[in-house]
């Protein structure tokens, strides 16, 4: 990889940096480790920064050696860890019982930490980058919360970037595609209202159980097969609950929750209304009623915009290689409230490969697994690619 020379001692410091927010992670909103670090750092070279930015979140603002294009770019990592026990597998396990940075966003953190480092004390660039390090993507919406918070307001920027480590690509390759890369994400409450009664007196009740059971299983006609990847959708039901724990009574209520994930805006309303048309329908037919809520904070699909992307692709090249830069990446049925950045913003959001040859590797397990460790061995090509972006991005003036 083409990585510049004083680019692999920074990645030594961001290797430490980065075990220890491993060993000390926090979810959504609590991320005062990492974001004290990140501070600490920043104050040591002097770039300047704010906190508190929805909650735990940081923008760092580093200015190049001029600014005559009056141009802007902002760099995002990620902060937050996940919910989940993890397997004592490394030296620097979690300290945490219960909590555990199972997506990599400890490596994320640590190689835009590095970048600046890098970027404060070479500032070959024209312009300003904004370094955005983010709270709670996990499932919290974080991004929504800094743009509520006025981010760009705060931080008016022209492009913004987003970097994701993963496990299914071997290390030293790089991807991602114009258009969407990740999907949308939906939750949703089903409740189907029946009639509860004795069990042996079933015609005197409506069996919320024999409605939902249906619901579940007719569910999945509404997904109709796609050739396109961008064309497909994912309607999952990962929960049915219901009953008293008695053998002999019927319930009043079953609940059905779950997710729908998409990459069109038009297959995911109409699904949407086809999954609330269809339970309607069944509930009916049975006696029953339904209450469909959808989550809020639902994520909207990542979708990168080609210029932006052709961009990045040409910097991938420059680092990776040509040969192992895949510019037309499958879209993920993965979620990530990254897109929300891309709603209000142009720019692109990669990936980058971590995976080994041996498949037992913590380094190729798959994200979210109590196995997985983030690899730190992709953090010099992660900073290099950072600065290369700003620098390619917001190209130095021409001397006078």
């Amino acid at each position: 990889m083409n990585i510049r020379d004083s680019i692999p001692k920074i990645a030594e410091e961001m290797t430490k940096h980065r075990r220890a927010m491993h060993q000390n992670p926090q979810t959504a909103y609590e991320e005062t480790f990492a974001s004290d670090l990140v501070s600490k750092q920043l104050n040591k070279w002097g770039v300047k920064h704010e906190r508190g930015i929805a909650v735990t979140g940081i923008v760092a603002t580093i200015k190049g050696e001029t600014n005559t294009s009056g141009r802007a770019v902002a760099l995002r990592a990620d902060m937050d860890a996940l919910d989940i026990f993890e397997e004592d597998n490394k030296p620097h396990v979690s300290k945490i019982p219960g909590k555990m940075h199972g997506c990599g966003h400890d490596g994320h953190t640590a190689m835009l930490l590095g970048a600046a480092k890098y970027l404060s004390k070479n500032r070959n660039f024209d312009g300003t980058v904004y370094l955005i390090f983010q709270p709670a993507e996990e499932g919290r919406g974080g991004a929504m919360q800094m743009i509520e918070e006025g981010l760009f307001q705060l931080y008016p920027c022209d492009e913004v970037y987003g970097m994701h480590n993963w496990p299914g690509l071997k290390i030293g390759t790089f991807a991602t595609r114009a258009g969407p890369i990740m999907a949308s994400s939906d939750r949703f409450e089903l409740l189907v209202l029946g009639r509860g009664g004795h069990a042996a007196m079933p015609h005197l009740s409506v069996d919320p159980i024999k409605a939902g059971t249906q619901i579940v299983q007719e569910l999945q006609s509404l997904v109709k097969p796609s050739k396109t990847p961008a064309k497909s959708a994912v309607l999952t039901v990962t929960n049915f609950k219901a009953g008293t724990g008695a053998f002999n009574v019927i319930p009043e209520t079953a609940h059905i929750s779950g997710t729908l994930r998409t990459f069109d805006p038009k297959l995911r309303k109409t699904i949407k209304k086809g999954m609330k048309d269809l339970s309607t329908k069944i509930a009916k037919s049975h006696g029953a009623k339904i209450q469909l809520e959808f989550d809020p904070g639902a994520y909207d699909p990542t979708v990168n915009t080609p210029k932006e992307t052709a961009l990045c692709v040409e910097i991938g090249k420059s680092i990776f290689g040509v040969k192992n830069v895949d510019d037309d990446v499958e879209p993920c049925m993965g979620a990530e409230d990254f897109g929300a950045m891309l709603q209000e913003k142009p720019g692109c959001y990669v990936m980058i490969g971590q995976g080994e040859k041996s498949k037992s590797s913590n380094h190729s397990q798959g994200l979210h697994t109590p196995q997985y460790d983030f690899n730190d061995d992709i953090i010099p090509a992660g900073i290099e690619y950072w600065v290369r972006l700003v620098e390619t991005a917001l190209p130095a003036a021409p001397e006078k």
